[in-house]
């Protein structure tokens, strides 16, 4: 089945080899070389870092090893080997709690996890804490985000209680439409930032984490251990340079869409969109169908007419209920929000 139209951001639709690398060579100017201070993983650390406001960014293959990386040298420092997060949080949900079985941490989940984490959540942990986490925004509860008047609090108490300030920004240049203020007085806030490539900016792969020059060199040093000190990492950071470039401005665009997607859907009434409206390009489409039937649907909608809505579904408490993911990117700016209605009409259709 062929893949015409997208509202899925990872889709095959826009990822396909020859297009990345015709993207890379309009891009690249011929004497660019492949390492030093003057190669693409350089000019991309050096970018990061004057975008977060930070000493110095390192590049990572994965936000999964530079997440794990900044809590270790978190945890070190300090002598503690818990750090709090949401319960919902990405390290302890796709991670397969690799902070446990590579570096020894303790998970403390703070919060209700179907809620965003209060500074009065943050308040009840009696453990000494190497690390606080915030993923910003909060993916696997709809996108959500503290306001700035509740997270700025949160940052205060961690640091005022001897803990690391650590920032989950898979998604911070998202956030950022939300915020409205400078990347880098968003990441002042945080001890250790970390940015991925792979999302909103549409790279192959990659991440950085940003801090203090003596942090980061802690980091260079982990990367090492872990074996992401990737000789050739120069197509990774080409493709994020052209996100950077080219999707990063774009990105505000993408939010409006997204919200005017969501209110599309809830005018409609058939489905739920939430957060209503979305702070980010981010929210959540939840069904009223089990998700068996809305993988099948979905199937369906892809033969019948080479339509994409998503690339898996999450099951809900009720067995006749279930929600799929929106990432607005430029796939899914080619889909008109009463398009979107229209395609979750003949998702349904097929459902039943």
């Amino acid at each position: 089945m062929t893949v015409q139209r997208s509202l899925f951001l990872h889709s095959d639709l826009r990822r396909r080899p020859y297009d990345i690398l015709r993207s890379m060579l309009a891009q690249v100017d011929p004497e660019t070389p492949p390492h030093g201070p003057d190669g693409p993983v350089a000019v991309l650390e050096r970018r990061v870092a004057s975008l977060l406001g930070k000493d110095e960014a390192l590049f990572f293959p994965s936000g999964t090893m530079a997440q794990q990386v900044a809590l270790r040298i978190h945890a070190d420092r300090r002598g503690r080997r818990a750090f709090a997060a949401h319960p919902q949080c990405h390290l302890e949900v796709w991670e397969q709690q690799g902070y446990a079985v590579v570096h020894g941490l303790r998970f403390q989940a703070v919060g209700d996890r179907h809620r965003l984490m209060t500074l009065a959540d943050l308040a009840a942990v009696a453990e000494p804490l190497a690390a606080v986490v915030w993923e910003l925004p909060q993916r696997d509860i709809g996108g959500q985000l503290p306001e700035w008047d509740d997270l700025v609090p949160q940052t205060v108490a961690a640091r005022e209680r001897g803990a690391g300030r650590h920032l989950d920004g898979a998604r911070l240049w998202e956030a950022q439409t939300y915020y409205r203020r400078p990347f880098a007085e968003i990441a002042a806030l945080f001890d250790t930032v970390y940015v991925s490539f792979y999302k909103g900016l549409q790279g192959v792969g990659g991440a950085a984490l940003a801090g203090d020059a003596s942090l980061v060199a802690e980091a260079r040093v982990w990367r090492r251990r872990l074996g992401g000190d990737v000789y050739d990492a120069w197509p990774l950071a080409l493709t994020a340079l052209h996100g950077l470039d080219t999707l990063l401005p774009r990105l505000p665009a993408h939010r409006d869409h997204a919200v005017a997607i969501a209110a599309a859907i809830n005018a409609d009434g058939v489905a739920r969109a939430f957060p209503d409206p979305p702070q980010t390009p981010l929210f959540h489409v939840h069904l009223p169908v089990g998700p068996d039937a809305a993988m099948r649907a979905a199937d369906a909608l892809l033969a019948a007419d080479g339509v994409e809505l998503f690339g898996r579904v999450r099951s809900a408490p009720a067995p006749d209920r279930c929600s799929f993911e929106v990432s607005v990117g430029e796939n899914a700016m080619e889909l008109a929000p009463d398009e979107v209605v229209t395609l979750i009409h003949e998702l349904l259709r097929h459902a039943a």
